[in-house]
């Protein structure tokens, strides 16, 4: 049996029943953008060790396959990931004479800085926004990218977000899901609706009062379930979002960020306000304040020292 073969077997009778529909997804693309091409042909117990190693190594240099720049941490995770459970599980079954997946090594990802907004850039894209408003703008979606900056939402948390998920009295805010970009079983693109990634991803959030007057305004216009729609009351998907917000920036002659910085902004600027790692995790919905001091401690102090920097000339 070819390791393509196996692949096939693996992805439709041992993962699709048990993992959600997105790491389905996920895996698929992976064998057949990365595994198959490269390894698909070979023999199972023909595969070898050190052709594998080196193709991994690989990835964190010239990885991505549009650009030939190093592919990110997380794309080659799930890369690595794949190799090690599709052929655990093929050993276990008889199907592969050893398991070499414990001889792989995962490449240390590099310490990438946290991206965030300015403070004066934040106040740009925020008086921006209101003034599409008060002009009555049918940009009116775009007040998701306000959100995002005063919860931390992510983008498929803030596109899944339903106004049944709002508790207006008490000022809280529920995050139970998630959405993606993806397919329907005619090929047409639409915005999927999962579970989180984790279950510490599932949290209820304290709203800021400046965030419950704006989605009381939102809430009195909207023709949608959902908290962020289009004029008409069309949901909106992932890139869609993504594409209005690139060019509010370029607009705005703001220099490029991804859209995850509005969550790293948020971060920022709650830290820088003392608000305590325990709570911030928590409102994050990271697993712990560890992962939460982890990805923003060094770039907290390093904003710092610009800023005194800044202060003493």
């Amino acid at each position: 049996m070819t390791y393509g073969e196996w692949l096939n077997i693996w992805l439709e009778d041992y993962v699709r029943p048990v993992e959600k529909e997105r790491t389905y997804s996920n895996y698929k693309d992976t064998i057949r953008l990365r595994l198959g091409p490269c390894f698909g042909g070979t023999e199972i117990n023909e595969l070898d060790i050190k052709e594998i190693q080196h193709y991994i190594t690989g990835l964190s240099e010239h990885g991505n396959l549009r650009t030939g720049k190093p592919l990110a941490a997380n794309s080659i995770r799930l890369i690595f990931s794949v190799f090690r459970n599709s052929l655990r599980r093929a050993y276990n079954l008889g199907y592969a004479e050893r398991y070499i997946g414990d001889k792989l090594e995962l490449p240390k990802a590099p310490n990438t800085e946290v991206v965030v907004f300015t403070e004066n850039e934040q106040r740009r894209i925020e008086e921006e926004i209101a003034g599409l408003l008060k002009k009555r703008s049918t940009r009116h979606k775009l007040n998701g990218i306000i959100i995002c900056l005063h919860s931390g939402l992510r983008i498929g948390e803030l596109l899944a977000l339903e106004w049944e998920d709002i508790d207006f009295e008490n000022a809280l805010m529920t995050i139970s899901k998630t959405c993606r970009d993806g397919k329907d079983e005619n090929g047409n693109y639409k915005k999927l609706i999962d579970r989180p990634k984790t279950y510490s991803s599932r949290r209820v959030i304290p709203l800021p009062s400046c965030l419950l007057a704006l989605l009381s305004e939102m809430k009195k216009e909207s023709k949608s379930n959902f908290v962020i729609s289009d004029k008409d009351g069309n949901t909106v998907r992932v890139r869609s979002f993504q594409r209005s917000y690139e060019l509010l920036l370029k607009k705005l002659g703001i220099p490029h960020k991804k859209f995850h910085a509005l969550r790293h902004t948020f971060a920022t600027r709650a830290n820088e306000r003392a608000m305590d790692d325990k709570t911030l995790s928590e409102v994050l919905g990271h697993r712990s304040p560890v992962i939460t001091l982890k990805l923003y401690v060094h770039s907290l102090l390093d904003h710092k020292r610009r800023m005194m920097e800044q202060v003493n000339g």
